[in-house]
């Protein structure tokens, strides 16, 4: 009997008390053995508070002190949009790996900023789009690759959410805020991920409507584009973050049928994959209740359910092997560049203005 060698724990420690972070580091660290060694906040004491709660060894004083301790080696960096970005750097220049939330950046000028950091650091990058680590994401691609809708010819993922509040800084522009900024950015990565591997790849928005929220110029409520790719086939994406309820589906159309994913970027809210063999294709983006009838199942259809384990999960073992043995990133520097010139192209389509970089 061959006896595996143990595998150290990562070492990770938290830049903020973050709302996010329960679900997208704590629980998955929990479930994967790795230690949360350190967290910093602005507010020591709602450090104390989340280190408590959340079994997080210890606190220390800031930031700056979170990436001098010898004893992380890898940061989760889940601040405010327009920090991404200036932390992201800092943190691969004092030698640990980075998990950025997404948008890694506020613009595209600052992705590369920080893949140049990441590239002489010689440090692992990961910007935290999870759904790609999960088996949901990868038996869609298998099933694709496999020829089971015959050739792509749509892709379809606009995503919508109730307002998350006239408070919530996702509204801010001085934080980079805005709806294609927290929400629309899943939509463009998968747009992305999916064209770059079965429609010949990058894609091309070629066109964009947007709403301004209310009170906050600049700052899109919601954002849909359309475009196509190399093969001519065509996509459509965005995100309303002001919509009458959730829909995160996604709809990939071929010439022989469709796959249906009614909730490519949350499967452990819905495991489902639907694959349908039908001519009727989606053409542009839907209205929540149109989407409910979309992913309704029919008969004829086949389902498969790939599992409620957590996407963040996947992706802190994913992160985790890539320190550890050098496994490869699918989300790494150059796709978050890549990305964040989609995120920007859609502003400018839409009339917008791409977020601006801040000085932290």
């Amino acid at each position: 009997m061959t006896v595996l060698p143990e595998v150290e724990p990562l070492r990770i420690g938290l830049l903020g008390a973050a709302r996010i972070a329960p679900l997208s580091i704590v629980s998955p660290a929990q479930a994967t053995g790795a230690r949360l060694v350190a967290v910093a906040a602005r507010d020591r004491s709602r450090a104390a508070d989340f280190a408590a709660a959340h079994g997080v060894e210890r606190v220390v004083e800031s930031y700056d002190a979170l990436l001098a301790d010898p004893e992380v080696e890898a940061v989760y960096n889940p601040l405010a949009n327009g920090l991404h970005a200036p932390w992201n750097a800092r943190i691969a220049a004092a030698g640990k790996h980075v998990l950025a939330e997404k948008p890694s950046a506020a613009n595209a000028a600052e992705a590369r900023d920080v893949a140049d950091a990441v590239r002489a650091a010689g440090v692992v990058f990961m910007e935290a789009f999870h759904f790609p680590y999960h088996p949901l994401f990868q038996r869609t691609c298998e099933l694709i690759g496999q020829g089971a809708i015959g050739e792509v010819r749509h892709i379809d993922v606009p995503l919508l959410m109730p307002d998350p509040g006239a408070d919530d800084p996702r509204w801010r522009m001085d934080l980079a805020g805005g709806s294609m900024m927290d929400l629309g950015c899943y939509s463009l990565s998968c747009l992305a991920l999916l064209g770059e591997q079965f429609c010949g790849g990058s894609f091309t928005i070629n066109t964009a409507e947007a709403a301004e929220r209310e009170g906050h110029p600049g700052v899109d409520s919601h954002l849909f584009v359309a475009g196509e790719f190399p093969s001519g086939a065509k996509g459509s994406g965005g995100s309303d973050m002001d919509a009458k309820d959730w829909s995160f589906t996604l709809v990939v159309t071929g010439s022989e049928g469709e796959i249906v994913v009614p909730s490519f970027p949350l499967p452990h809210e819905d495991d489902r994959l639907i694959l349908r063999h039908t001519a009727a294709a989606p053409r542009s983006r839907r209205l929540p209740d149109e989407a409910a009838d979309l992913t309704s199942e029919r008969d004829g259809d086949v389902v498969e359910h790939l599992g409620n384990r957590s996407s963040y999960t996947y992706q802190l073992e994913a992160f985790a092997a890539a320190v550890r043995s050098g496994a490869p990133v699918v989300t790494d520097a150059e796709f978050a560049v890549r990305n964040m010139s989609l995120v920007d192209s859609a502003y400018v389509a839409a009339g917008l203005p791409v977020r601006e970089s801040i000085t932290p």
